[in-house]
């Protein structure tokens, strides 16, 4: 029958079932590859533009088996594996408590109530002493044989406008040659108040509370030659605080000692400088004043 010819007969040689018509490409096995016999031989009736489709064939579907089996692989174990726990950015180091502190036990059983806030940052010790014991404070600091701090490393103020009560707050870091340590004491201060000076402990801190005077305009009681450092006598204001205007005004010391001359006036202030009979006004200041009233810009600003 016409159907039984249709069937494969088992009695063909293999050399007879490889010669296929020529283009025709063998379906792929299981893997996805085409078998050989897919490429037609060279020189047959195919020709080489489809021995050149079977070998793209072939090619795609090696490419093709090698990304399934891979996907399979990474797929397999990702399903049941935890999740990688992500790290934490590390916070950096806190201030501490140091109300256990030697040190601070013994400030607070030699001065009762003078004591307070103390803490500890980075191995440093911090306390807040009382306004009226601060010099007995420092000299018990400088004497003690466990202390021994007997440097006055640095004198300074910090200023805070929001706190009605103290908004200044003189602070002073003390260091121990002996014992390579240090410890800082830190003074609340109301405005107007004063404060006495530590000169008799530290003799350095002479030009260290003239700058805290000039600045911030904090007084310091008994201290030996209390006047301004670095701006001239008759400055009005402190410009540490940060309540001080950063731009350039017109004030009444600028009024005074900077007063808009004639081309006559210059040349005579020259002369008077020459015979040093003028050190009040400079021609660099007069400059700097001409400059900011005509509305000019020194450097560009911080927008």
């Amino acid at each position: 029958m016409a159907e039984d010819s249709d069937k494969p007969d088992p009695g063909k040689r293999a050399d007879e079932t490889a010669q296929e018509p020529a283009g025709v490409v063998v379906p792929a096995d299981s893997t996805g590859t085409p078998p050989p016999s897919a490429i037609p031989a060279g020189g047959e009736l195919a020709g080489a533009d489809a021995e050149k489709a079977a070998m793209v064939e072939q090619a795609k579907s090696r490419v093709a088996a090698v990304k399934e089996s891979l996907a399979e692989k990474a797929a397999a174990p990702a399903a049941g594996a935890p999740k990688i726990p992500v790290k934490k950015k590390e916070e950096g180091p806190k201030p501490v408590d140091a109300s256990e502190n030697k040190l601070v036990k013994k400030l607070k059983v030699r001065f009762a109530g003078a004591i307070s806030e103390p803490f500890e940052f980075l191995g440093q010790v911090a306390v807040r002493i009382a306004p009226e014991s601060i010099v007995e404070v420092c000299m018990f600091l400088r004497d003690d044989q466990d202390a021994r701090f007997n440097y006055l490393s640095d004198l300074t103020c910090v200023h805070y406008p929001l706190r009605a009560e103290a908004p200044l707050e003189v602070v002073y870091n003390l260091f121990s040659i002996p014992r390579n340590e240090r410890v800082r004491l830190k003074v609340a201060m109301a405005e107007g108040a004063s404060i006495d000076s530590v000169t008799g402990v530290w003799p350095s801190a002479n030009w260290m509370e003239r700058e805290v005077y000039d600045l911030f305009g904090v007084p310091f009681n008994n201290h030996p030659d209390l006047r301004r450092i670095l701006l001239p006598p008759d400055w009005e204001g402190h410009p540490l605080r940060k309540d001080y205007p950063l731009e350039f005004i017109e004030n009444a010391w600028t009024q005074r000692h900077l007063p808009v001359m004639t081309e006559v006036q210059r040349e005579q202030l020259e002369q008077r400088r020459g015979y040093g009979l003028e050190i009040l006004s400079v021609p660099q200041e007069r400059m700097m004043r001409e400059i900011f009233q005509a509305g000019k810009e020194v450097m560009p600003k911080d927008k």
